[in-house]
């Protein structure tokens, strides 16, 4: 049995995938670009013995005013088998490194969603998931040490 860290792609693969455009067909008349929102949520989870789920959720609104012009969401997963790893390193690697190789994929899907429902299609921009992963830990330190102390 080897001891070599190992990280294997087993399947990359779009959830789930929802388009909205709720203004249809007046909304191809307006003549004022929209304001686009995104929002960007990752989680992983234990599936099978040193097999992981990675997903990255984006949600892509676009709006004039207070008309919704196009709402997409879509949540691209992979399954990842991870070995011989330290635990300490499985949390980042869960939390950056599988991001990473999901986000070309969900870019393509969004730009792909958009375009089909008539739209310029929406490029997001490079992630760093990093920095995410950084200011969550921050965030949770953060929180922990606001935490009054209990007395028994």
């Amino acid at each position: 049995m080897s001891t070599a860290p190992l990280f294997n792609i087993e399947k990359t693969y779009v959830r789930d995938l929802s388009l909205e455009v709720p203004n249809a067909p007046h909304v191809f008349m307006e003549s004022e670009a929209p304001e686009v929102a995104i929002q960007l949520q990752t989680q992983a989870h234990v599936i099978g013995e040193n097999v992981y789920e990675s997903v990255l959720g984006v949600t892509v609104t676009a709006t004039i005013g207070e008309k919704n012009v196009f709402l997409v969401e879509v949540k691209q997963a992979g399954i990842f088998r991870i070995e011989n790893i330290p635990q300490e390193d499985l949390d980042p690697i869960l939390a950056i490194a599988c991001p990473n190789i999901l986000f070309p994929f969900v870019r393509e899907v969004v730009a792909s969603a958009v375009g089909r429902a008539g739209f310029p299609p929406v490029l997001l921009a490079p992630v760093n998931f990093e920095a995410i992963y950084q200011q969550r830990l921050a965030e949770a330190q953060t929180q922990t040490a606001e935490q009054p102390a209990t007395v028994q």
